[in-house]
């Protein structure tokens, strides 16, 4: 399975929208300082994840997500 995620830093208030393979060794990776965009904002939480069968259609639906971060739709998606 392959997986889109949203997750939000504690710190900043920032959200990153990414795409995996294991959501949970990703969680981790961004939370030890292992991605320079986001070690700032260490605590990092999970948010969102969406399941998919392929890699192509988990990074189609982070790039959909992007295509409207903070605009309406990306707040309706949060719930």
């Amino acid at each position: 399975m392959f997986y889109t995620y949203i997750i939000k830093s504690e710190k900043t208030n920032k959200y990153y929208i990414g795409s995996t393979i294991d959501i949970n060794k990703r969680l981790r990776r961004h939370n030890n300082g292992h991605n320079k965009s986001t070690k700032n904002g260490i605590p990092w939480l999970l948010i969102r994840v969406e399941e998919f069968d392929t890699r192509q259609e988990s990074y189609k639906r982070e790039m959909k997500i992007k295509s409207y971060k903070g605009g309406e739709a990306f707040k309706v998606l949060l719930g």
